[in-house]
């Protein structure tokens, strides 16, 4: 199983809407990427490793499949649509990693 990782990072200035992500971005990626989705989590940044540090990203996505050949099939033909979506809710540039789950 592969993990996609979606890394939205913290900085001065940086926008964010929560409600939005969860009410309609992650809703629109489960419709377009259909049953190759296995799974999605999605997480806050609340701080950073010290106290008082703020978080290294404000949010993080997580999308589940059985392979990258899965991922990309299902992403290449909605990419447009899920990429356009991100104005929409945040005015930062996110970083994608691609992983193999081990445990």
């Amino acid at each position: 199983m592969i993990k996609v990782s979606v890394f939205y990072p913290n900085s001065q200035g940086c926008k964010f809407d929560m409600a939005y992500y969860l009410k309609h971005h992650m809703p629109l990626v489960q419709r377009l990427l259909g049953t190759p989705l296995k799974g999605m989590a999605v997480e806050e940044g609340l701080a950073g490793g010290a106290p008082g540090v703020p978080p290294t990203y404000v949010a993080l996505g997580h999308l589940y499949f059985d392979s990258v050949e899965t991922f990309q099939s299902s992403f290449g033909e909605n990419a447009d649509a899920i990429l356009n979506d991100i104005p929409n809710y945040s005015n930062v540039q996110p970083t994608i990693q691609i992983s193999e789950v081990k445990l």
